[in-house]
């Protein structure tokens, strides 16, 4: 485990720029997707990179790295405002209107959808880095990172062999502060451009024996507001497991609220854990066997016992309010040997 001091983060110098793509699975600049305008100000003034948008239409949370295969995506132009991010949408590309800062791009399809297209279609050939959120909330554990579409978008990304970083802002406080965001936009930023500059190696990595891809988590806590600022650690990623997901309910009604925040269950919408849990109380006789709705069980997940995450982890940096940076492969892990553990590749067994 390595630790790395914030401020060698932020020394950090680029030799070149980056061209950048930015995707999220949390849609445009709104209520459930407040963190993405900030970040990409940081990125195209602070940094001065050139940063392309690319974003699903609406909110695409817990939908990993799928893709609609039977659906025509469709895409909108968006131009975002200042000091928030909200602005139009137009259905064919035109000048930028006074106040507006840039124009993005809209489609309706998942963010690795929104990735793929963004690389082939759109930018093909022009793409050096994607940068998929910053998510509202946390994408440490593999049980939330399977499900991530953040972490999704950078997998298609890499897949494609770019070099893509997912990055998350772990919701602690109900609700966050929005104070919290312009030093975790400076944050994210200062560590995006250190690992642009410095990016691994991994013999088995697709392009050029290099990590495929950095899942970055940043807890959304008080001492970002501090001089000190928060511990920043290089993690393994916590193989953790979930459970029940969904509940039987009564049929639903036009009008019914859904059980759990359409950004996740660890978004600033989202109900206390201990409400999620209560899910839709119905007599046994008044449900149907066959109708169940998204009511997680994230007790386990979001307030996991410490004795229970390992040290070194990234669910245990976000425990100790830290900033984990774990390096990841493109590929569903596979054990160093095989079943036997012999080093032997040839089965032994009869049939």
């Amino acid at each position: 485990m390595i630790l790395t001091k914030q401020h060698s983060i932020r020394n950090s110098m680029v030799s070149t720029k980056p061209r950048v793509l930015l995707t999220n699975d949390d849609g445009p600049p709104g209520p459930e997707s407040p963190y993405i305008y900030g970040l990409y100000r940081h990125l195209t003034t602070a940094l001065g990179w050139d940063v392309k948008v690319v974003v699903p239409s609406s909110q695409k949370s817990w939908i990993g790295k799928a893709y609609h295969i039977t659906e025509i995506v469709q895409g909108r132009y968006y131009y975002p405002r200042d000091p928030d991010g909200k602005g139009e949408t137009s259905h064919t590309s035109r000048p930028l209107k006074d106040g507006e800062t840039a124009e993005w791009i809209l489609l309706d399809g998942t963010p690795a959808t929104c990735a793929n297209v963004a690389l082939h279609n759109l930018y093909h050939g022009t793409i050096d880095l994607l940068i998929s959120g910053p998510n509202l909330g946390r994408n440490t554990s593999a049980a939330f990172a399977l499900s991530s579409g953040t972490v999704g978008a950078a997998l298609s990304s890499s897949l494609s062999q770019i070099r893509s970083i997912a990055v998350s802002y772990g919701t602690v406080v109900h609700p966050t502060p929005s104070t919290f965001r312009e030093p975790a936009h400076r944050l994210a930023a200062g560590i995006v451009n250190h690992l642009w500059s410095n990016w691994g190696k991994d013999e088995a990595g697709l392009r050029n024996g290099e990590v495929d891809l950095y899942n970055l988590n940043i807890p959304m806590i008080e001492q970002l507001l501090t001089d000190e600022g928060l511990t920043i650690v290089w993690t393994t990623m916590w193989r953790n497991s979930y459970g029940r997901l969904f509940k039987v309910i009564l049929p639903p009604k036009a009008d019914a609220k859904p059980s759990v925040s359409p950004a996740g269950p660890d978004s600033a919408t989202a109900e206390p854990v201990n409400e999620m849990q209560r899910g839709i109380e119905v007599h046994s006789e008044d449900v149907s066997p066959l109708v169940f709705k998204f009511a997680p069980d994230m007790r386990g997940l979001v307030n996991p016992l410490s004795t229970s995450v390992p040290v070194g982890s990234d669910g245990w940096a976000m425990l100790k309010g830290y900033v984990s940076i774990t390096p990841l492969r493109a590929s569903f892990a596979e054990p160093l040997l095989p079943p036997e553990g012999d080093g032997e590749r040839t089965w032994k067994i009869k049939l």
